[in-house]
């Protein structure tokens, strides 16, 4: 790999942005199971709160992905990068803020709403920036391999943040968990400039947002779905082990993320080799089967290989479905539909934590991963729908 890197420095320049992607990711990681640690423990509020301020982050990054991608299509995608960077570190001084004055418990619950929602914003401009110079950088053609290794830069960062977000809180508190977490995007802030940027097109034609989501909104749909599983993980695992009495709470993410990232480097060419909608098939039926796992689980072990399966089914869905986006528009609305798509994630991640866990309070932390079983299997029938639909075609 590093000596692929050498020979071609558009590879090496691809893989220096993950990097800085993975540094900067962190700061999310970190902050995804202590955020509803915190609400319930320390504010005392209950599930549906707590889900609330872990979901709120990913409504953030959806209602403003049309912008992200229009700011990189047409000031650049590098300045789209950079601009999210300084948003993640802003969001980290505000969430720092809600550790350290708690006049009220819904006074620092409110400050820590604004903190995930600057977050958001980041979120929004960093993902469709990077993966708009990752394609830049090597061509749509790798389409599939820019995806599959910013993916693995986000969820290794997930895997390793978690962990490590807990030992934070427990050395240092929420307030200086979220200090750290403000200083890794500034990291990634003065690596990005070593970078070269990407072409914009400022003066190019462009359709209105939504009539270039309308070509995308099915392909949307399966990341959507499939996205449900690793919220329900993200934002309820710890709480479910906890409830349950069980040690290695703090290694759901990881599980996952180990699951996610070994597909990812393994495999993460067979999108562009065989094509999105084969290999998603084939993914979504592996996260079904993590998902079952953790509903039906009766000790840890059992727990963590459902949460290490669906790491394995959901790695290489959103490059399969992205490789067919990048392939049904333009190259000058490549990061408005890129910005439209990611929404659709955004919106799995964003709903699942505050709808899942008014579940949780009735139904018990077991039935939000019931959810996920679901959500996987009709995600699987839309997959296959549109394979039969592009077999009719060309029949």
């Amino acid at each position: 790999m590093a000596f692929q890197s050498i020979r071609d420095p558009a590879h090496g320049r691809l893989l220096l942005l993950s990097a800085i992607l993975f540094i900067s990711y962190l700061c999310v990681g970190m902050s995804l199971p202590i955020v509803p640690i915190y609400v319930t423990g320390k504010l005392g509020l209950g599930n549906g709160w707590a889900g609330l301020g872990v979901g709120i982050a990913f409504l953030a990054t959806i209602v403003t992905r049309g912008y992200a991608g229009s700011l990189s299509d047409q000031r650049g995608a590098k300045v789209a990068v950079a601009r999210g960077l300084a948003f993640y570190a802003a969001g980290g001084l505000t969430s720092l803020g809600a550790g350290l004055l708690i006049p009220t418990p819904w006074t620092s619950y409110l400050l820590l709403i604004a903190g995930r929602l600057l977050l958001g914003l980041g979120e929004s401009l960093v993902a469709v920036g990077v993966i708009a110079c990752g394609i830049g950088f090597v061509g749509p053609a790798r389409s599939g391999k820019v995806l599959a290794l910013v993916g693995a830069a986000i969820y290794g960062a997930l895997a390793v943040g978690a962990p490590v977000g807990l030992v934070l809180l427990d050395r240092f508190g929420f307030a200086g968990s979220m200090a750290i977490g403000a200083v890794l995007p500034c990291l990634g802030l003065l690596a990005i400039w070593r970078l070269p940027g990407v072409a914009a097109h400022p003066g190019a034609e462009r359709p209105p947002f939504w009539s270039v989501v309308g070509k995308i909104w099915l392909h949307g749909s399966i990341v959507c779905l499939q996205g449900i599983g690793f919220a329900a993980i993200g934002a309820f695992f710890t709480l479910y082990f906890i409830d349950r009495g069980w040690n290695y709470a703090g290694l759901g993410l990881t599980a996952f993320g180990c699951g996610f990232v070994l597909v990812r480097l393994l495999f993460g060419h067979l999108p562009d080799r065989i094509g999105g909608l084969p290999v998603a098939a084939g993914s979504l039926a592996v996260e079904i089967v993590g998902q079952f796992l953790i509903w039906n689980a009766t000790d840890p072990m059992l727990a963590l290989a459902g949460a290490f399966l669906t790491g394995l089914g959901c790695s290489l869905v959103y490059p399969s479905m992205g490789r067919e986006v990048v392939r049904l528009v333009e190259p000058n609305l490549r990061g408005t539909a890129l910005g439209g798509f990611s929404a659709f994630q955004d919106l799995a991640y964003g709903l699942t934590g505050p709808l899942v866990g008014l579940l949780a309070d009735r139904a018990g932390y077991d039935s939000v991963f019931l959810i996920g079983t679901v959500a996987a299997s009709v995600g699987l029938l839309i997959a296959l729908s549109l394979l039969r639909a592009r077999a009719t075609a060309f029949s």
